[in-house]
């Protein structure tokens, strides 16, 4: 059962179908003037179209991608070196995904300066926060539209308007919200948004970031000039073409899909809450994406966790799919000021539309058996009591190292 739909999801059947004329038949060149050329280039600017309506844009404002991380790379690196005799100053958050936190350390090494705002104990920044850290050099506001671990929606709104009022460009990272909640590049006030298909029932290896009209950035990707001469490189027309799809797929079903995975969602937080003692959830409760649950477990690990639910059959994750080879403490959690074995402890569920009610009892119970049988071997639980035991961290620490 999957459940792991922030990681990856799965290609729908409409957008199969639609990708497969273009790997076999209709495999022309978009940028050649024959039948074969011209039927790719209407494909990508019909899919172009698609993308541009699931965000309030301009088709001509949306430029294809290999996906969410060369988006944020293209946005962040763009402007810093377009605009580095303006400024040398950057604003973002202590939780964005690795693709602009790398990206902000990779320009704090060439002299750059990054200001990283915290977030509260629900993963939610401070507008006052940001309006302290702006300063006169100030190129880029980066904030991330929902967080990929921990689902918290940051208020783009407010940011987009005082990224306008200070005459600051606003980049927003929403790989995460589009197409699961509504996204309007006018309303919130947004110059540079990257997308990804691949979290939207698209195919992997495809994205897209919007530019705003009069918008200017340092090109990344020097060659024939394709996308507007903004991203050279010949099209990947299957993939842009099954990226348009999901896209208008994920227009044309929003509102519906928002109700459904939010029942889900309440159900599997209500009744995790329920059978599970010393279960507590990461982020905020209410101001979440409709699909993602993130809790954490008194007395276990999270890896121990995710391997018993995959031997079930059921698939989770303990962080950002992007880092999971890494055993260490997700740096979200720790922001939101939780100790490590706290974290260790934690496991992300993000639900599909083609889960069910049916499908959250069935892992509510998986769960409960697991949770149970990994706390019967912890020295960290109180089997008698049913509870965690306080644990003297002290014991186990040398004072001389």
């Amino acid at each position: 059962m999957y459940m792991d739909n922030s990681a990856t999801s799965p290609v729908k059947e409409e957008v199969f179908n639609a990708m497969i004329p273009y790997l076999k038949e209709e495999f022309g060149n978009p940028s050649t003037f024959y039948k074969l050329g011209r039927n790719a280039k209407k494909a990508v600017e019909e899919a172009r179209e698609n993308v541009a309506r699931l965000i309030n844009a301009d088709a001509k404002e949306i430029i294809f991608t290999s996906g969410g991380t060369e988006s944020d790379n293209m946005a962040i690196k763009g402007v810093a070196l377009k605009f580095e005799d303006k400024g040398k100053h950057i604003i973002t958050t202590e939780i964005e995904h690795p693709a602009v936190l790398r990206t902000c350390e990779f320009l704090e090494k060439r002299g750059y300066e990054v200001t990283y705002l915290p977030v509260n104990d629900k993963g939610i920044i401070s507008i006052e926060d940001l309006k302290n850290a702006i300063r006169e050099d100030t190129i880029l506001i980066s904030v991330m539209h929902a967080n990929n671990e921990i689902g918290t929606i940051q208020p783009i709104e407010e940011v987009g308007k005082v990224a306008k009022e200070n005459g600051i460009l606003f980049h927003c990272d929403a790989v995460q919200s589009v197409g699961k909640i509504p996204v309007d590049v006018k309303e919130a006030n947004i110059d540079l948004l990257s997308i990804s298909s691949h979290k939207i029932y698209g195919p992997k290896g495809v994205g897209a970031i919007f530019i705003r009209k009069g918008v200017k950035l340092e090109l990344l990707i020097h060659g024939g000039g394709q996308e507007n001469g903004l991203r050279s490189g010949t099209e990947n027309v299957p993939g842009i073409v099954g990226f348009g799809k999901a896209a208008e797929l994920a227009y044309e079903h929003l509102d519906e899909n928002i109700a459904k995975l939010t029942e889900l969602r309440d159900s599997l937080i209500e009744k995790i809450s329920d059978r599970i003692p010393e279960a507590y959830l990461n982020g905020d409760r209410e101001n979440r994406l409709p699909n993602n649950v993130n809790y954490r477990f008194a007395a276990i690990e999270g890896e121990g966790l995710i391997l018993r639910l995959d031997a079930k059959g059921i698939n989770g994750a303990t962080g950002s799919a992007c880092s999971s080879k890494s055993l260490k403490a997700s740096y979200v959690l720790s922001a939101l000021g939780l100790e490590d074995a706290e974290i260790h402890g934690s496991l992300r569920l993000s639900l599909g539309t083609e889960n069910s009610l049916d499908d959250v009892d069935t892992v509510v119970d998986a769960l409960d058996e697991v949770v149970a049988g990994l706390r019967r071997m912890s020295p960290l639980w109180d089997n008698e009591n049913n509870e965690s035991l306080e644990l003297d961290e002290s014991k186990f620490t040398d004072p001389d190292h």
